[in-house]
Order: C-alpha cells, then sequence, then structure tokens
C-alpha cells in the first residue's frame, strides 16, 4: 500500500509587523479563526511553527480544534535578506529568486533558507503521520513551493495573502501543488 503524505503550507495571518513578537492584529486573530475552520476537515496530524509569534498564534487555533498541540520548529523562522534596512529590497528579494546563492550583507541567500526549510518537509515525509501543517512566513513559504515547483518566483511570492495556504502531495513518486487559499489568479 502506498502512502500519500500532504504538507500544507502556511503563511501567516495578518500581524503587527515583521518582528519576532509582532502579534496578529484583530482582522489576524479573525483570519486564524477562518484558516481553522479551513483546514479543520483536512486529517491534519501534526502542527509545525515558526516560534516567532505571528506564526504560533495563526496555528493556534487550529491546534485548539484539533486538539493537538503545536511544535515550534526554529527551521521555520523568516529568512532574513540583510541586516541592512534596504530601500531596494524588493528588486533584491527578486533577483534572489533566479540566483538562489546571492546573499546580501548579514543576510541568508534563498538556498541556504530553502536547504533548512525543506529539511523539516524531509523529515515528515519520514514521519508515520501523513499530514502536516507548517505555519511560517512569506518568503520562506515561497522558498519551500519553489523547492518543489521550480517555476515559482518572485511574482508567486508577491501574490501571497495572509494568510496563505499551498498544499503539497506527495503519492507514490508524483508530487502535486496547489494554492488552495487566497486569489488563485
Amino acid at each position: 500500500m502506498i502512502n500519500s503524505k500532504n504538507i500544507y503550507l502556511i503563511r501567516h495571518c495578518e500581524a503587527y509587523g515583521q518582528k519576532a513578537e509582532a502579534p496578529l492584529t484583530a482582522n489576524g486573530k479573525r483570519q486564524s479563526s477562518e484558516l481553522a475552520d479551513f483546514l479543520k476537515d483536512e486529517g491534519i496530524q501534526l502542527i509545525l511553527s515558526s516560534p516567532y509569534l505571528r506564526a504560533y498564534e495563526s496555528a493556534k487555533p487550529l491546534a485548539e480544534r484539533l486538539q493537538i498541540p503545536i511544535q515550534n520548529e526554529e527551521r521555520l523562522i523568516e529568512r532574513k535578506l540583510s541586516s541592512r534596512n534596504l530601500n531596494n529590497w524588493q528588486s533584491l528579494l527578486k533577483q534572489s529568486f533566479t540566483d538562489l546563492d546571492i546573499a546580501y550583507e548579514g543576510g541568508e541567500s534563498s538556498r541556504q533558507a530553502m536547504t533548512r526549510a525543506t529539511e523539516v518537509m524531509k523529515e515528515c515525509l519520514q514521519r508515520p503521520e501523513n499530514r502536516f501543517a507548517i505555519v511560517t512566513h512569506g518568503n520562506l513559504l515561497a522558498l519551500m513551493w519553489k523547492y518543489v515547483d521550480p517555476s515559482v518566483g518572485y511574482i508567486e511570492w508577491s501574490k501571497l495573502s495572509n494568510p496563505d495556504v499551498i498544499q503539497i502531495n506527495y503519492h507514490s513518486d508524483r508530487v502535486s501543488v496547489k494554492r488552495i487559499w487566497g486569489d488563485n489568479d
């Protein structure tokens, strides 16, 4: 019997900023409840989350509905593009989707971020559970998505919403990916 595994990559809900301790806004809290309703019947057995507050708070209503704990996973923190404030950060981010090895001062290359995050996905595939929720951040989610679909780039990242959900299905030797939340344009 061939097991099918599903990973739901989840971008956190609307938050007050980008700092690790930034909480969800009132709208983000409403979104997290809608997200839990959306995913509650998917059979999710394990929830892994970035330890950043906005990711944890996005996962909490789902964990409560499913009555399973949230496991904090440091490798799911957002990618750091640079240690400097960059006025042209969007053009640099765009370039980093085509040159995966480019790294800016004090930052992490796309390949480095993708490698640490996809280790989490690979470990999920070795676990006995079959359905996983991985709650993370926009840039890192886009890089995880790109890992299974190399055509994903800056445009797909720019269309992500807060929250957003990408479903990856592993079945036998096939992998299928689809965005199941958001504005599928």
